[in-house]
């Protein structure tokens, strides 16, 4: 969709949308550490919460998707020819680079482009879940059930395990979300934070690791029936009530911060090429002899690749690949403002319609 001018922007969603790209890219590069307790820890607690937030975010920006002609080009432009362009720009690099032997391009998507992937169809979804009564309690027996049948196609299995957190977000409502900004929901946000923290410990006693992306199937999970719909129904509850913890501190402040939550979908398309060259490169070898070390140093690399992907000199240059369509006819306006407002020079108008051309 297209983006908003910076004076109608919420700070806040800024905020979070660039919070949790940062922590993406944390989640993917930590995949290079050796495992150990503390590291297998915090790579639970965090997934226990952090796709969630980010997929309940993503249907709260979704709420005014419509199935008309402008909206289902924006879609198209703005998610799947990003999708189309960056599976094919990865597969290279993987085949090219490292040397990979893929298969399934386009059809099953690879790292880490499942979640345009589901953004494309939850956005399809969006008119019919929206005014749908009970639409949380759809989405959720549809999570249950996916894990049962779901496959591979366009990791339909994970699209339809996360559905509750995109209709959550559908549901919510500026009067609601407002109630997350009082500072009694922001220090039982930390509280509720620090708790799953906490209990995150124990989190392979009840649930491996792999229950948390939300794309295997129970067979395959090797549980029965009754234990996989428990296990995931808490699953969806630790993950729902987080999310919203997490939203709950997150700073409503505008500043270069939010201002980088503009360019989060270049972060996200754009962070795998680096993740995948520091495999290639070897990195893991280090890590394996550097434990304590690694933590700190590869945590502190990503949050400055993240960083660095959203400052705004480097993510317009991505831009042009990341929306090409999008880009494109901002340079025509642009170019049409510019012929509109030379036009007006030369007829002698008034200074402040060269203001207005300039602003486009």
């Amino acid at each position: 969709m297209p983006s908003r001018p910076a004076s109608l922007r919420d700070p806040w969603f800024d905020n979070a949308k660039m919070a949790l790209v940062t922590l993406v890219v944390v989640g993917h590069a930590w995949t290079l550490l050796p495992y150990n307790t503390l590291d297998d820890h915090l790579y639970d607690f965090l997934y226990a919460w952090h796709v969630p937030a980010f997929v309940f975010v993503t249907g709260y920006l979704s709420r005014s998707f419509t199935w008309t002609r402008s909206r289902l080009w924006g879609l198209f432009k703005g998610v799947l020819v990003p999708y189309l362009v960056f599976e094919l720009l990865l597969a290279l690099f993987r085949i090219y680079v490292g040397g990979e032997a893929l298969d399934g391009l386009f059809a099953d998507p690879h790292w880490p482009m499942w979640y345009l992937a589901a953004l494309f169809l939850w956005r399809l979804l969006t008119p019919v879940f929206r005014p749908m009564p009970g639409g949380v309690v759809v989405a959720v027996v549809i999570s249950l059930a996916a894990g049962m049948r779901a496959g591979d196609t366009l990791d339909l299995a994970r699209v339809l395990g996360l559905l509750p957190f995109f209709v959550l977000g559908l549901k919510a409502t500026p009067e609601r979300l407002e109630l997350l900004r009082r500072r009694p929901a922001r220090i039982a946000g930390g509280a509720v934070l620090v708790a799953v923290f906490v209990l995150s410990v124990w989190t392979d006693t009840w649930a491996n690791t792999e229950w948390l992306y939300y794309r295997s199937t129970y067979g395959e999970l090797d549980v029965s029936d009754t234990r996989a719909f428990l296990t995931r129904s808490a699953l969806l509850v630790v993950g729902g009530v987080t999310a919203l913890a997490f939203l709950a501190v997150v700073p409503r402040v505008s500043g270069w911060f939010s201002r980088m939550g503009t360019w989060t979908l270049g972060v996200y398309l754009s962070h795998g090429f680096f993740i995948l060259s520091a495999t290639y490169l070897g990195y893991q070898e280090w890590t394996a002899n550097h434990a304590g070390l690694a933590l700190v140093v590869t945590t502190l690399a990503a949050v400055g690749l993240a960083l660095l992907l959203a400052w705004s000199p480097l993510a317009r240059r991505l831009d042009l690949v990341v929306d090409p369509f999008g880009s494109a006819e901002h340079r025509v306006r642009h170019a049409v403002g510019l012929t509109a407002v030379s036009a007006e020079v030369v007829a002698g108008r008034a200074p402040e319609v060269v203001a207005l051309g300039d602003a486009c």
